[in-house]
C-alpha cells in the first residue's frame, strides 16, 4: 500500500471549469441562457467563453492576474464566470450598487489589469478611475452593452464586449490551472458589518462548493433556473458553474420585481431561483401574487428568514429550502434538511422549523458553536449562544493582503470563526441568532435581534424590520426597531405603541423594543440585506434613551 502514490493520471486539479466542456457535449443543442428575446445554446456559450478568454490572453493578462467585472445578470456576466478563470486570470465580480469611491478602492486593492463594465454602470466606473493616483497605472476597459439601454460614448474603452467576442479564436486551448489551490475569484464581502474584505478561493473550492451545492438542493438535469440572486454576490452561491454541470437553462434578468418575477415563471416554466428573505417578502406581499401553477424551488439564504415570511411564501406554492453561509465559503455549507416526519406538524411550527440553518452539508467537515474565549462547545439546548465555526473544503483560501485578518479568522485550531452568533439544539441543527456586532446588550443580557425581528415580521402592517442598539443611560443599550410598513395597510398605520404592545405580548419584557422607527424603505445592500451599521448610527444619533425600570 505505502509505493501507491499520487501520479499524473488520477491527481488532476479539480476546477468547475470543465463543466462547461461537458454540457457543450451532452446539452449543446439544448438553451443555455435566455435573455429578453435572445436565447444561447450550450454549444455557442461555451465557443463565445473560449473567445472572450483567447481575448483576455491576448491582451497580455497573465496566469493569477485579476480581471474584474461590474454587471448585472445579463449573459455577458455569466460567460466571465468561465472566460476569466478559463484564461488563467482570477475573477473579481463587484457590485453594480458601488459608489465611485468604494468601487476605486476595490480596483486598486485587488490590482485589477482589466475591467468588463456594463453599460448602466461606465460612469461610475469611469469616475471610480479618476480617483486613481495620477501616477498609477488604470486598468483596460470593455464595455458591456445592451440592446435595450441606451448607448454610451465609447472613447474610454478598448472595445465592446460583442467585439470582444469576435475577435477572439473559438479553438482557444483554455489554462487549466497548474494546482487546484491555485487562485480563481476574488470576492469582497458585502460590508454590512465593516469594511469590505477580499476573500480569495481557489478551484478545489469552488469545485466543491459547486458539487455540494447540487447535491444538497437535488438540482435535477436540465432545470429552469431564475437568476434573481446577483451573480456578483459569492457568485451566485456556485450555481453559474453548477448550472453548467447539470445543463440548465438560464433566465437572465437585468433588473426584477415581483411582477417581473410572476411573469418570468409563468413564461419560461421557471422550476428553480434563489434568493434573500427579502426577495421572499416581495413576492408574498405582491398584490400581483397568486398561487403559481405548479411549485417553483427557492433557496434562500444570507439573513435568518423570518418565520411569517416562510409561511406566506409557502402558502403561495413555493417551496423553500433554507440555508447558510457567507463570502468566505463560497456558498451555502449549512442546509435546513427536511425530515419527513415534519410535514405532518401545522403549519405554523413547519415554518419555525424551517427558519432554523440546519446541519451541514456534503462537502462540509464540521460546523460547532464555540463559547467565546475558552472554544467549548456551548450546551445543545437550543438557548445558549456561542460562536458558529466551520471546517471543511469550500472555506476561503484567505484574505487578499490581510495575513492578520486570515489568521484571525482561521486559527490554529482547524476551526474558522464566522463571526456569527447561534446556538445548536438538541437535535443537532444550527440557528443563528445574530451577528456578533447587532447582539444588544441590554442590563447584562444578550439580547438577539433577529428573535425581535421575527415577532416584529409577524404583525399584520410590517413589511420589513430591523432591530439595533440605541444608547440608554440606565440599561446601556435598549432595542431600537426600524419598520416600513405595506402598501396596503393604507390609513390603518400602526402608532409606535402599538408595535410596542404587539411586541410586549409575545416576548420578554427586556426584549422589547423602546422606540420604534417608521421609514418608507429601510436601506439594503445589493443582495437585499439590510445595513444595519446605517440603521446603527441613526439609532445612536437619536441619543441616550432615559429609561428606568
Amino acid at each position: 500500500m505505502d509505493q501507491l502514490k499520487p501520479r499524473p493520471a488520477n491527481s488532476s486539479p479539480f476546477t468547475p471549469l470543465v463543466f462547461l466542456d461537458r454540457a457543450e457535449t451532452v446539452y449543446g443543442d439544448c438553451p443555455s441562457i435566455v435573455y429578453g428575446r435572445a436565447t444561447f445554446t450550450w454549444s455557442q456559450t461555451r465557443r463565445r467563453c473560449l473567445r472572450v478568454a483567447s481575448s483576455i490572453a491576448s491582451m497580455g493578462i497573465k496566469r493569477g492576474q485579476v480581471v474584474s467585472v461590474v454587471a448585472p445578470n445579463v449573459p455577458a456576466m455569466y460567460e466571465l464566470h468561465f472566460a476569466v478563470p478559463m484564461a488563467g486570470a482570477v475573477l473579481n465580480c463587484i457590485n453594480t450598487r458601488l459608489d465611485a469611491r468604494t468601487a476605486a478602492i476595490l480596483l486598486r486593492h485587488s490590482e485589477s489589469r482589466l475591467i468588463f463594465v456594463d453599460c448602466q454602470s461606465a460612469s461610475v466606473v469611469l469616475e471610480a478611475l479618476s480617483l486613481f493616483p495620477p501616477a498609477s497605472e488604470r486598468p483596460a476597459l470593455i464595455l458591456i452593452t445592451d440592446n435595450e439601454v441606451p448607448a454610451r460614448p465609447t472613447a474610454d474603452f478598448h472595445c465592446t464586449y460583442e467585439s470582444f467576442v469576435e475577435g477572439g479564436d473559438p479553438g482557444f486551448m483554455w489554462v487549466r490551472p497548474e494546482s487546484e489551490w491555485d487562485p480563481m475569484v476574488l470576492n469582497y464581502t458585502s460590508g454590512t458589518t465593516a469594511s469590505p474584505k477580499g476573500v480569495v478561493h481557489c478551484h478545489r473550492g469552488i469545485f466543491i462548493i459547486t458539487l455540494d451545492s447540487l447535491i444538497d438542493w437535488s438540482l435535477p438535469k436540465q432545470p429552469v433556473y431564475l437568476w434573481t440572486l446577483p451573480m456578483f454576490h459569492a457568485n451566485g452561491w456556485s450555481f453559474p458553474w453548477g448550472l453548467a454541470a447539470v445543463g440548465g437553462t438560464n433566465i437572465c434578468l437585468r433588473k426584477f420585481d415581483a411582477a417581473t418575477i410572476y411573469a418570468s415563471i409563468r413564461q419560461h416554466g421557471v422550476t428553480h431561483m434563489c434568493g434573500a428573505p427579502v426577495v421572499l417578502n416581495m413576492l408574498s406581499n405582491s398584490p400581483d401574487g397568486k398561487p403559481l401553477d405548479r411549485p417553483v424551488q427557492i433557496l434562500t439564504a444570507g439573513a435568518p428568514p423570518p418565520a411569517a415570511v416562510l409561511f406566506r411564501t409557502e402558502s403561495l406554492g413555493f417551496v423553500v429550502s433554507h440555508g447558510y453561509g457567507l463570502t468566505e465559503t463560497a456558498g451555502l455549507v449549512v442546509s435546513c434538511a427536511w425530515k419527513p416526519q415534519w410535514n405532518r406538524l401545522p403549519a405554523t411550527e413547519r415554518a419555525r422549523l424551517k427558519a432554523r440553518q440546519g446541519v451541514k452539508t456534503f462537502g462540509m467537515a464540521e460546523i460547532d458553536v464555540v463559547e467565546a474565549g475558552t472554544g467549548a462547545r456551548v450546551k445543545r439546548d437550543g438557548s445558549t449562544l456561542g460562536e458558529v465555526v466551520l471546517r471543511g473544503g469550500s472555506v476561503m483560501l484567505g484574505y487578499l493582503k490581510d495575513p492578520a485578518g486570515t489568521s484571525k479568522c482561521m486559527t490554529d485550531d482547524g476551526w474558522f470563526y464566522t463571526g456569527d452568533v447561534g446556538v445548536m439544539h438538541p437535535d443537532g441543527y444550527l440557528e443563528i441568532k445574530d451577528r456578533s456586532k447587532d447582539v444588544i446588550i441590554s442590563g447584562g443580557e444578550n439580547l438577539s435581534s433577529v428573535e425581535v425581528e421575527s415577532v416584529l415580521y409577524g404583525h399584520p402592517a410590517v413589511n420589513e424590520a430591523a432591530v439595533v442598539a440605541r444608547p440608554d443611560e440606565f440599561w446601556g443599550e435598549t432595542p431600537c426597531a426600524f419598520v416600513s410598513l405595506k402598501a396596503e395597510a393604507g390609513g390603518k398605520k400602526p402608532t409606535e405603541k402599538e408595535i410596542i404592545d404587539f411586541c410586549r405580548d409575545r416576548i420578554p419584557r427586556y426584549m422589547v423594543p423602546k422606540t420604534v422607527i417608521f421609514k418608507d424603505e429601510l436601506p439594503k445592500t445589493s443582495t437585499g440585506k439590510i445595513q444595519k451599521f446605517v440603521l446603527k448610527n441613526a439609532a445612536k444619533g437619536l441619543g441616550s434613551m432615559k429609561t428606568r425600570l
